[in-house]
């Protein structure tokens, strides 16, 4: 099972890093696709950017939503879509399993079944590999996690 104090403990290497940004309220999150990015708005001119894995052509949505849910360690059920393209995965992954596409942590968004989580393949962040969620290193969605609460603004523009 992941264990998301030893995450922190470890102190692992993150690509995450504090640049410009003042496009938004602070608090909210906005993911570019084009980028490949999701900045946690910091308020002061700021904002921590993470690299993340979105949607693939043709599986990528846009608009405002708020984060309704947060989970550590979480199980997974294929959406419909995700089972019908790869009808041998079973219908439940538990939480911790190394197969688990859902990682350490994982913040649903309201109005679908998107989420934005960690992943059990590190190399397709910066890529286009998902059925619509949102994709982080484990260590920055533990980070991110920490840093936002239920109710949090995620915007997705191209």
């Amino acid at each position: 099972m992941f264990a998301v104090a030893a995450l922190l403990a470890a102190g692992s290497a993150s690509a995450r890093e504090v640049v410009p940004f003042d496009a938004a309220s602070a608090g909210s999150i906005v993911i570019s696709v084009s980028q490949r990015k999701l900045y946690l708005v910091n308020g002061d001119g700021t904002a921590i950017r993470y690299p993340v894995a979105v949607g693939k052509p043709g599986k990528q949505w846009f608009g405002t939503v708020r984060i309704d849910g947060k989970y550590v360690a979480p199980a997974w059920s294929p959406p419909s879509d995700v089972k019908r393209d790869n009808p041998r995965l079973p219908n439940l992954i538990a939480g911790g399993s190394p197969h688990n596409p859902m990682g350490a942590a994982a913040m649903t968004l309201a109005g679908g079944q998107y989420a934005i989580h960690g992943t059990n393949r590190p190399s397709s962040i910066g890529t286009w590999a998902s059925y619509g969620c949102i994709r982080m290193y484990n260590q920055d969605v533990v980070d991110l996690y920490q840093r936002v609460d239920v109710g949090t603004s995620v915007t997705m523009m191209h």
